[in-house]
């Protein structure tokens, strides 16, 4: 039987379980998307109709506009397809110390969406795109065919306005099927040289993330009889480094409707921060969800992140 991961963790260090300060406030702007990764945690697809609207997006700018230096980490779905994505990128200008866009790449190649790029550039945005690997076959086989032609069309479009050169491109690895990634830098190291020699594309660091064992990843893995399996690989490579490193201990997830989470994949799993009597908590009442020392909701699934070199949505913890 796999050690509950809380007590794993509580038993490494105690404070190990519990929030540290807050550094990044990430926000899920729906599950819209313009396609349906077979690994997509939060199932998002072009039928996704959870989409967040102008008044939680104006919770979330007062937010930034009272608490200087935080990162503000977009996501979705495909947030770019959000009707008001725009909208909130120029209302936080000037607000954070960064802004990252989390993109799947084909929505810079889809009718009516060709001004990304551009703007991109305009707001100083820090672009982070889904590429599971360098090889055409890799990629279509994971993400839909012609998935890999586009993407590196994206790339070129970023390239040109000076994405991977004066302004930041982060390319994302995830394992194609029931296996760790392998070293953050070896594979930077291939996905550079094959990406250069292949594409002449230019980018400047890769994150390797291990696949969560929820969403359409765990539905796959129980159709296989081997989500078990999978659940123990990630607690036997516990790596005790990566514990300590956590990125639920400095970033708060905002869902569409504005409610707050630990993370992007509790988000996913309808584990929201709770207040006082169980009370869930909301954008509104991001300073208690804040509150230093106040304990996460953990529970199997967070094994993911402290596998092998451990994972967060900036690529390994000890790599």
């Amino acid at each position: 039987m796999i050690e509950a991961f809380r007590e794993r963790l509580k038993r490494l260090n105690p404070q190990f379980i519990r929030f540290d300060e807050l550094q990044t406030l990430q926000v899920n702007l729906g599950d819209l998307c313009n396609m349906r990764c077979e690994h997509c945690h939060v199932g998002a697809s072009p039928a996704g109709c959870k989409v967040m609207g102008p008044a939680v997006m104006d919770q979330i700018v007062d937010v930034l506009a009272h608490r200087a230096g935080l990162t503000l980490d977009l996501t979705g779905g495909c947030p770019e397809m959000n009707p008001h994505f725009r909208r909130l990128l120029e209302a936080t200008a000037g607000l954070c110390s960064r802004r990252i866009v989390r993109s799947n790449l084909t929505i810079l190649t889809e009718s009516g969406f060709e001004w990304l790029p551009a703007f991109f550039r305009e707001q100083r945005i820090v672009v982070t795109a889904s590429l599971p690997c360098y090889l055409e076959d890799n990629v279509d086989r994971q993400r839909g065919k012609g998935t890999h032609a586009r993407s590196i069309a994206a790339l070129r479009a970023l390239n040109a306005v000076g994405y991977g050169d004066d302004l930041e491109l982060n390319l994302v690895y995830n394992p194609g099927g029931d296996f760790l990634p392998g070293s953050q830098h070896a594979l930077e190291t291939a996905y550079r040289r094959e990406l250069a020699d292949r594409y002449d594309i230019r980018f400047n660091h890769l994150y390797t993330i291990t696949n969560a064992p929820i969403g359409r990843f765990r539905d796959d893995l129980e159709a296989k009889g081997i989500y078990h399996r999978y659940l123990n690989l990630l607690a036997t490579r516990f790596n005790p480094d990566a514990a300590r490193s956590i990125m639920c201990r400095t970033l708060i997830s905002v869902d569409w409707e504005g409610v707050l989470y630990n993370c992007d994949f509790n988000q996913a799993l309808g584990m929201p921060i709770t207040g006082g009597e169980g009370k869930i908590l909301t954008i509104a009442d991001l300073e208690k969800a804040a509150l230093s020392g106040k304990e996460l909701l953990l529970a199997e699934h967070c094994y993911c992140c402290t596998a092998g070199e451990g994972s967060s949505c900036t690529g390994a913890l000890v790599a």
